[in-house]
């Protein structure tokens, strides 16, 4: 299997820019590569964007990505108000706010949601993503649920099991207002995790799986 790196020294400074439509979708999404990314790169540079949120959500939000991004130095967290479940009907407001990001940012490396995700929201926030940094390395993550749309992916980011625990951790500790949900268990996020392992043949049996449309090497 071909292997993808960004360059060996790990003194660079990489910005990445993190962008979920709800308030745990990065940390279910790609929590796992963020925590392998922040111990491989000290000096890296998170800009960390959710769209919707309600004021028990936002305090929980900002909890989550204070604990995944504890060791950065750097770091811009953003939690939006946007109305959830209603991003197809809104998407000029977001669009401007797309706009406003283009200029505060220029990463490195951006995280986003597939573009065959059937939730309205994570859709948009995948289509805007692309419309907006049309020349960047964008890793679409995927989140599992009701809806079934789970599909094949091609990017592969192995981690070891340590880190698959510190990951479901934080987030079933940050996000006790899910904990009501049938599927938000700690045995939903390992299942994914060790079922991409298996696709990748990864040698601590763990990974999160991405959709990598171009990629330049």
């Amino acid at each position: 299997m071909l292997k993808f790196n960004f360059e060996e020294k790990n003194d660079s400074t990489y910005k990445v820019l993190c962008l979920g439509a709800h308030c745990d979708d990065i940390e279910i999404g790609c929590g796992g590569t963020i925590l392998r990314l922040v111990k491989s790169y000290p000096n890296i540079v998170f800009y960390w964007v959710v769209f919707s949120s309600n004021l028990q959500r936002e305090k929980e939000a900002y909890h989550s990505a204070n604990k995944f991004l504890e060791k950065v130095q750097e770091k811009n967290i953003v939690i939006k108000q946007f109305q959830d479940g209603f991003f197809p009907f809104i998407g000029i407001e977001i669009k401007h706010f797309f706009e406003q990001l283009k200029q505060d940012s220029n990463p490195d490396l951006i995280f986003t949601h597939s573009r065959h995700d059937l939730h309205q929201d994570h859709r948009l926030i995948c289509e805007f993503t692309w419309n907006t940094f049309r020349n960047h390395l964008i890793l679409e993550y995927e989140i599992p649920k009701y809806d079934g749309d789970l599909g094949n992916p091609n990017f592969f980011v192995h981690l070891d099991e340590e880190m698959c625990q510190e990951k479901i951790k934080y987030i079933i500790d940050s996000f006790p207002s899910q904990n009501n949900k049938q599927w938000f268990t700690e045995e939903t996020f390992l299942s994914i995790l060790r079922l991409r392992g298996i696709e990748s043949n990864a040698p601590n049996k763990y990974s999160e799986a991405f959709y990598c449309r171009k990629v330049i090497f």
